[in-house]
């Protein structure tokens, strides 16, 4: 099963990175052919929009020159028709219709090519240039600003009119629609809008599976050695033990009673230990699963931690260490779970002694801040990278000092330590300078 495990993770490890690769090229083609088909959609409702502004102007021009198509074309210096008795038979378009008919004529023509809500400015002369026959109030702004409108320029003439008299006969309509691009814009907002929703959905489900591969990876990780410590917390024990059975076995410790009272305490030692370890495994799953419940009482803090340093002052001194201690909180009454508070801070203790050098130094404290209990606990030890600091309070986590064993634990008891901090509406920060050491703060709120 280990095998298999570790199989696996060493193929996640190899395969992640052209995960990550493939979902950020799918992404990145997924947004371009987007714009792509964006920029095409503009295009043709651009296509679309002129094709029917042009015919509704063509059709506004058919309604303008109907009658005029049907009157002769007499040359002006024809003797038999002067001009001056004629000239209502050479009449122009702006001669013929006021401002206000151009436009209503114009804006049927809109109306019946599906261009109803569309503006539009138009203008009337012999030059497309110096318009200066019939124009809209807002005309010459628009016709000045190229960048955003659209100039569309239809000829008026009469049908069959070749001649220099039919040519100056000849007119321009031309139309601007205000803003016209923006308006195409407007019609494709919803698709534009629609693209970026659901690119966003995706964008978003991608960045979810990679958090998710990154968190799996990193649980790998965790599990891989977590199993490393499990597997050698219990190599030595069980070590120990074999050896301890097999000197049983021997007559001349089995006729021994004090050897064997001996041996026997070694397996007793050894099968308490264990049986600690197991019970720290339990008691996580019991904390993932929110199973624990504290017996909150009003209890006095110096008594509990008075008692968690005397659990370590053994280990401490046989390692030539030293504790100051300055319990100067003159209120210590919090609401405390007994068991579990002495825990918590026998582990903090606990973490201190086993990340210090030789002769470490631990110094714990205690003071009131505003209506709560500040407790800290300083030690000399080897201290912690940011890296290191960022992840102490994740589960199954150790810093590494080298040799992944060379401390003994599951990387359980800082998570432990928060977790039990939070039940007691209380809190945790850590700060630590590498090769300096380290420093905790706990601050729980005294009782009410």
């Amino acid at each position: 099963m280990i095998v298999t495990f570790v199989e696996l993770f060493i193929s996640m490890k190899r395969i992640f990175p052209l995960i990550t690769i493939l979902i950020f090229l799918s992404l990145v083609g997924l947004i371009f052919f987007q714009l792509l088909w964006l920029n095409s959609a503009k295009e043709i409702k651009e296509q679309q929009l002129n094709d029917r502004i042009v015919q509704s102007m063509g059709d506004a021009a058919g309604m303008l020159m109907q009658d005029r198509n049907d009157l002769p074309i007499i040359p002006k210096n024809d003797l038999l028709f002067p001009s001056e008795k004629f000239d209502f038979m050479n009449s122009s378009v702006v001669n013929r219709f006021s401002r206000e008919e151009i436009s209503d004529i114009i804006r049927k023509s809109f109306d019946r090519n599906f261009l109803t809500k569309v503006p539009f400015e138009f203008a009337i002369g012999q030059n497309i240039l110096a318009i200066d026959q019939i124009q809209t109030d807002n005309f010459i702004k628009y016709f000045l600003d190229s960048s955003n409108n659209i100039k569309h320029i239809i000829l008026l003439a009469p049908s069959g009119g070749n001649s220099m008299e039919s040519l100056a006969r000849e007119e321009y309509l031309i139309v601007i629609v205000p803003h016209q691009r923006a308006l195409i814009l407007r019609e494709i907002t919803w698709f534009i809008v629609g693209a970026i929703f659901f690119t966003l959905i995706i964008t978003t489900a991608f960045f979810l599976t990679i958090r998710a591969l990154l968190r799996q990876k990193k649980l790998s990780e965790i599990k891989s050695d977590f199993i490393n410590n499990m597997t050698h917390e219990f190599k030595t024990p069980l070590a120990t033990i074999s050896l301890a059975v097999d000197a049983l076995k021997n007559e001349k410790v089995s006729g021994n009673k004090e050897k064997t009272e001996y041996f026997t305490g070694i397996i007793k030692e050894e099968n308490k230990r264990m049986n600690k370890q197991v019970e720290t495994i339990l008691q996580a799953a019991l904390l993932d699963k929110q199973e624990v419940h504290l017996n909150l009482k009003k209890n006095a803090a110096h008594p509990m931690i008075t008692t968690a340093i005397n659990n370590i002052n053994l280990p401490l001194q046989d390692r030539g260490g030293s504790i100051s201690i300055h319990l100067d909180a003159e209120k210590d009454i919090i609401m405390a779970d007994e068991v579990h508070f002495t825990n918590l801070i026998n582990s903090v203790l606990d973490n201190a002694l086993k990340y210090s050098k030789e002769s470490p130094f631990i110094k714990i404290s205690t003071s009131n801040v505003n209506n709560g209990l500040r407790i800290c606990i300083e030690d000399s030890g080897i201290g912690m990278s940011k890296e290191t600091l960022s992840r102490i309070f994740e589960k199954f986590y150790r810093a590494h000092t080298g040799n992944i064993h060379n401390v003994k634990g599951f990387g359980l008891g800082l998570s432990y330590v928060k977790t039990m901090i939070e039940a007691h509406k209380g809190s945790i920060r850590a700060e630590s300078i590498l090769g300096k050491g380290s420093t905790f703060t706990i601050l729980i709120p005294l009782a009410k």
